[in-house]
């Protein structure tokens, strides 16, 4: 007879609050066909509402359950904390944008759902079987959401690619799980860290099994070589999904790794520095000197992110020298600010070219921002702090974030690597400064007025403010960071 032990389920409580809403919304949409604003609004308040409760569980005690497979712990809470309001952000940005190209329904908010619940057991997942399920949960989701609109064969083309490129990354992944799993006997990520610190497992048959691990973890960052869907899909898909992609999945991506590779796999620092070393070091180099050549705003700041998750690694990479882990704490507090950073930069740069969009007109080509300082002197201020920020120039948030990594490279004795990071940076100032060159010294094309809702040009402008703000002051987040990579060490 079988023994069946209900698990816990109040450490997952924000994510099984998140899965009754999306199938409530999935059941108001069916009966309120022709009302999107009330999947809009059930989805806003379900985000609020798991923001309330992730905070109210916000203890400092790690938890598990579901057999060890899923952990309430501080690092992961501060995460979703993060979370939340990326998701709320993207989702107000988008909806002026999607109503003017009939996308406005119910279905988009319904996955948006799955795909925050998919990144919230991949923030709090203690298992491969619950990682790869949160993973999955994701990626799924977001190839719907790239072919939603189903009349541009750009968008269905590019989901394609996304969907293609997608299977044989989280096939590589399943690979090298299994062949950690051959090695070590257990699947939980605290156990192979446990195990392998003990001298268990066959260490050949980890290596390879690492070598793996990397591959798959490095497509879904999208750093090189394995970013190529990156540009396609960014470039694709419809610019209120481009917005999504590149902002929230970053959060979750950044636990994953921080969880596998330190926390599961970190007693083989020595053979996965190396290669994060060299995805980090070809990501700056071909995402900033990719960029220079792009016309198109989307394909440019595709490439841009891949250079930023080369900057996202060599902070990740910098915290265990030698197998030394006391480099860790100050290296994941740069990562975790880092991926902040760009997140909160991330949102206002699509949110910018949401806001010059119209029915029938994107504004994804770097000429259509001409003149923009003729057109809206405020919100050409906006995309120029952003650009600012994003190039690493004092004193905005990017160019904190950026010091911070290569503070934590030098202080784990990898001068010559930061003075790689920082002459590619400068490389990819000039792509960044184009556009801003483009707002105020070049004669406007168009001369349409802005028509943008009143929350998103409200929402936009504190976006520009945060960042400009947070370069500035940047005492809170660092605190945040630093709370979060603490909780990380204590909890890992």
């Amino acid at each position: 007879m079988i023994n069946f032990v209900m698990p816990d389920l109040y450490p997952a409580s924000a994510e099984i609050f998140i899965l009754t809403m999306a199938c409530v919304v999935l059941l108001v949409d069916l009966f309120a066909r022709g009302r999107p604003w009330l999947a809009y609004l059930l989805t806003q308040l379900t985000l609020v509402a798991c923001f309330i409760i992730t905070f109210r569980t916000l203890d400092g005690q790690p938890v598990t359950t579901f057999s060890n497979m899923f952990i309430d712990d501080l690092f992961a809470d501060l995460l979703k904390l993060a979370l939340y309001p990326a998701v709320a952000i993207a989702l107000v940005y988008s909806r002026g944008y999607l109503a003017a190209r009939n996308l406005d329904k119910g279905e988009f908010y319904l996955l948006v759902l799955f795909a925050t619940l998919g990144m919230m057991v991949m923030i709090s997942a203690n298992h491969f079987v619950s990682l790869y399920l949160g993973l999955e949960l994701l990626a799924l989701s977001m190839y719907a959401l790239v072919a939603i609109d189903r009349d541009s064969v750009r968008a269905t083309e590019a989901a394609m690619k996304y969907f293609v490129l997608g299977a044989m990354a989280s096939g590589l992944l399943l690979y090298g799980m299994s062949m950690v799993y051959g090695a070590i006997g257990s699947l939980e990520i605290t156990e192979i860290g446990s195990r392998i610190a003990l001298g268990g497992g066959n260490k050949t048959v980890l290596v390879f099994g690492l070598v793996f691990v990397v591959a798959g973890l490095a497509f879904k960052l999208g750093v090189v070589p394995f970013h190529m869907w990156v540009p396609d899909v960014y470039h694709g898909a419809p610019t209120a999904v481009t917005l999504l992609i590149s902002s929230a999945p970053k959060l979750a991506a950044l636990a994953i790794v921080l969880r596998m590779l330190f926390s599961g796999l970190g007693e083989l620092a020595q053979h996965w520095q190396p290669m994060l070393m060299l995805l980090a070091m070809l990501s700056i180099a071909l995402g900033n000197l990719a960029a220079i050549a792009q016309t198109n705003l989307k394909r440019m700041l595709a490439y841009s992110a891949i250079s930023h998750m080369g900057f996202l690694l060599l902070a990740i990479l910098s915290g265990v020298v030698g197998g030394d882990p006391r480099f860790a704490f100050n290296a994941y507090t740069s990562a975790v600010f880092y991926v902040i950073a760009y997140v909160l930069m991330g949102l206002g740069a699509f949110g910018m070219i949401m806001l010059l969009s119209r029915a029938g007109f994107e504004a994804e080509n770097i000429e259509d921002f001409k003149g923009l300082n003729r057109r809206s002197p405020w919100f050409a201020a906006v995309m120029m702090i952003l650009m600012l920020s994003m190039a690493g120039i004092p004193f905005f948030v990017g160019f904190f974030a950026k010091f911070l990594v290569l503070q934590a490279v030098v202080a784990a004795g990898q001068v010559w690597l930061a003075v790689f990071a920082v002459l590619f940076s400068l490389v990819g100032a000039f792509y960044y400064l184009r556009v801003v060159k483009v707002m105020y010294f070049d004669a406007p094309t168009d001369t349409a007025p802005i028509a943008a809702p009143l929350d998103m040009r409200v929402l936009l402008s504190i976006n520009g403010v945060a960042v400009a703000l947070l370069g500035l002051l940047p005492a809170g987040l660092l605190e945040y960071a630093i709370f979060a990579a603490y909780a990380f060490l204590i909890g890992g």
